[in-house]
């Protein structure tokens, strides 16, 4: 991976992360689809053939005149195969998910992401990447089930949870607890690019997805048209919307590091050849730079000088 040079980092407004974000978007469109579709296209095909087999089988089940019967063992087998496909789901996107933030940030800090090295990097961490996105969900439908209001307060505060448990390296409740210290104090900001980002991101896979059953005419979901029809229109609408929901929180959570701790500054100190944090830190925002004090027969009796108080003739 070749490095550039070091970006000009700088706060943005809500407007100016989304555009950032399309822009690292197409800039690295081609790097991206193929980690997604590597990733999805296979989980697709599988999670497809599972619930057409298991829709099909109807050896267990007869309709009488007045309703259809389904017996326990083929409703048990049918249940097995929709939770083996939302698991195999589930595990896919945490993968595409993962690497599609690595190549974004590589991105996003002047560097030249591969779709190999993103996904070594989020296969290396799937397990930490799995967990910290159960635990926050959970808190989250928590905070939900009771209240809306803390629920929605939750989602946004971890927003940015998998950046920093794939940036900086802290894992669980601490990158949880991490995001929401982010977040402090640009709440609203971070909520109204969550929700553009997601409804901007939602509404392409909409479209992409609706496209593909659209081509595909009225095939039933049984048949091969119909199975190439759901493959077609689940890949690609996870191609479309999980490198950009990615691009938009990267660029979030390199923003609120900018106006907490001046990353910039860290990043330049790192590229000259500063020693990295250790993993789980990071560089606090320098402090003011200390104002030089004279020294010699001109000196004040103390610093600052007291007010009144010049130098001495001739000195």
């Amino acid at each position: 991976m070749q490095a550039s040079a070091a970006p000009e980092l700088r706060p943005l407004s809500i407007g100016e992360i989304l555009d950032v974000a399309i822009k690292i978007y197409l800039r690295n469109a081609w790097t991206l689809f193929r980690l997604v579709l590597v990733v999805v296209a296979p989980v697709q095909v599988v999670s497809a053939l599972i619930q057409a087999s298991a829709a099909s089988n109807g050896s267990g089940i007869y309709t009488t005149a007045d309703s259809t019967t389904i017996s326990s063992h083929d409703f048990a087998l049918y249940v097995t195969a929709i939770v083996a496909a939302a698991l195999l789901g589930v595990v896919a996107n945490t993968v595409a998910t993962g690497a599609s933030f690595k190549a974004v940030a590589d991105a996003y800090l002047g560097e030249q992401p591969t779709w190999r090295s993103s996904l070594r990097f989020a296969l290396a961490r799937i397990h930490s990447i799995l967990w910290i996105t159960i635990l926050g969900g959970i808190v989250t439908v928590i905070g939900f089930v009771f209240c809306i209001i803390p629920g929605l307060y939750l989602w946004i505060a971890f927003a940015v949870a998998v950046p920093v448990l794939l940036t900086e390296g802290v894992k669980g409740s601490k990158a949880l607890g991490r995001s929401r210290q982010l977040v402090k104090g640009r709440w609203w900001g971070t909520f109204g690019v969550v929700l553009l980002g997601t409804i901007l991101a939602g509404i392409v896979s909409a479209a992409i997805g609706g496209l593909a059953r659209l081509a595909g005419g009225s095939a039933d979901a049984n048949s091969v048209a119909g199975f190439l029809v759901n493959t077609v229109s689940g890949t690609l609408g996870s191609m479309i919307s999980t490198p950009f929901t990615a691009a938009f929180v990267t660029v979030l959570y390199f923003d609120l590091r900018v106006r907490k701790e001046a990353f910039d500054l860290q990043l330049l100190a790192e590229r000259i050849g500063l020693t990295a944090p250790p993993e789980g830190g990071y560089r606090p925002a320098p402090g003011a730079a200390p104002v030089p004090r004279p020294t010699g027969d001109a000196a004040p009796p103390y610093w600052p000088p007291p007010p009144g108080w010049t130098p001495p003739e001739g000195g």
